[in-house]
């Protein structure tokens, strides 16, 4: 009797481990809810904004339990949040990350847990890639690319050196790094293109308008404005209009994201041009969010598809814009 009932134990001691060994670092509700921890930039930017919109509705509607944290661009928020959701045995997280650097340990932590990680709109620049799933959303290097094709193509048959200032996001973010690298490579091949001014505007309204503001007390000729986001161009367009300027003639203006705001400044002649950064990232990221827990494989990285606007198509995209 005392044998049949250790290897009972035992058996059940097995099962057990076994039942131990899915990918999440829990299993998901009896009613096969996943639950999410996702761990947010902040609310810097219209961008954001709808980027949080889209996956606080997207988890909803895929019946995803969300547990959401707002890190106000500080990375240690960030990392506190990934460890409370580790405690916590969530089945997936997923985060946006506020700089590229510094993620390697609280990412190993998760990995021991077994709990898988997606990166949404930003990477990391960690060396092993088995700390994460996953990589969704934009090609920034060719979102700043075509920024500078753009102004490539408009200033062909200017001889005359143009003067560009340069509204840089958050510094050592993904978005920041590879919109300067991408802009910066397309106009290295003319040297009339000259970058006589470079700083961070933390991608935010307010401080895009506080860096413009100083540009414009130190440069008098200034004949291109390149922003990483639209947020940043809107603040420079008040600092431009309150030193007499006309934003979009006087200064040419360049932006990325497309989002209402930056769309209806290029439809009345503010800005120039305006290459699109889709934030309705949530779908997707559902979608991969029920794969990764099911243990199913996933493409390292996932690419959104997203196009450009002059003026006149900004006028035609308005009225059926989502953000």
């Amino acid at each position: 009797m005392v044998k049949r009932i250790t290897t009972l134990l035992l058996s059940a001691a097995l099962a057990a481990a076994l039942a131990g060994c899915g990918s999440g670092g829990a299993t998901s509700g009896g009613d096969g809810t996943i639950t999410m921890g996702f761990a947010q930039v902040g609310a810097e930017s219209g961008w954001r904004t709808a980027n949080t919109k889209s996956v606080q509705e997207s988890a909803k509607a895929a019946g995803v339990e969300l547990k959401f944290s707002d890190a106000q661009q500080k990375q240690e928020n960030q990392i506190k949040a990934i460890r409370s959701y580790i405690q916590q045995k969530v089945d997936v997280i997923a985060f946006s990350p506020v700089v590229e650097s510094g993620w390697d340990t609280v990412l190993k932590e998760a990995k021991d847990a077994r709990i898988p990680v997606i990166l949404t709109d930003r990477a990391v620049d960690s060396k092993d890639t088995s700390l994460y799933r996953t990589f969704l959303g934009s090609d920034f290097i060719e979102e700043g690319k075509k920024a500078g094709q753009w102004l490539v193509d408009q200033y062909k048959d200017v001889k005359d050196p143009v003067n560009i200032v340069e509204l840089q996001g958050t510094t050592g973010s993904a978005p920041a790094n590879d919109r300067k690298a991408g802009f910066g490579q397309v106009i290295a091949a003319d040297p009339k293109f000259k970058i006589i001014a470079s700083q961070t505007g933390d991608f935010t309204r307010a401080k895009g308008k506080e860096v413009m503001d100083a540009f414009l007390k130190a440069n008098p000729k200034i004949d291109v404005l390149f922003a990483h986001n639209d947020d940043m161009g809107l603040g420079a367009i008040e600092a431009i209009e309150g030193a007499g300027k006309v934003p979009g003639e006087d200064i040419k203006i360049i932006t990325i994201d497309a989002v209402h705001d930056g769309m209806q400044a290029l439809a009345d002649g503010k800005i120039n041009y305006i290459v699109e950064c889709s934030p309705l990232l949530g779908p997707q990221l559902m979608d991969l969010s029920k794969k990764v827990v099911k243990g199913e494989q996933v493409p390292a990285r996932v690419v959104t598809e997203e196009t450009a606007f002059t003026q006149e198509q900004a006028k035609q995209a308005l009225p059926s814009r989502k953000y």
